[in-house]
């Protein structure tokens, strides 16, 4: 589950960067893209040894969503409308039957 976790830590982490990084213009934040989604595949390749891939690959795309939401709105300052939040909650329901 740890690995898990960093998995959607490190690919969200790299989405920020992905902004920062502006169309990979700068550099530092475009080799930080790199190494964060490097990151999260290696988190997520080791997390998938013995479990179903299709449960597992939802948990972290869902979880990316949902911590990319919050990276959007807490640090970028982007907006947190009544729509996106029903999203976030449903995806996040999702996340909690993946896990029955």
């Amino acid at each position: 589950m740890l690995l898990l976790l960093l998995a959607a830590v490190a690919f969200s982490t790299g989405g920020y960067f992905m902004k920062a990084a502006n169309g990979l213009t700068a550099l530092t934040p475009s080799l930080l893209v790199f190494a964060c989604f490097l990151a999260g595949a290696t988190f997520q390749t080791l997390a998938m040894r013995g479990l179903e891939m299709g449960p597992v690959y939802l948990f972290v795309l869902g979880l990316e969503s949902v911590l990319a939401f919050g990276f959007s709105v807490f640090l970028l300052h982007e907006s947190a409308t009544p729509s996106r939040i029903l999203a976030v909650v449903l995806i996040t329901a999702g996340i909690i039957l993946l896990r029955r």
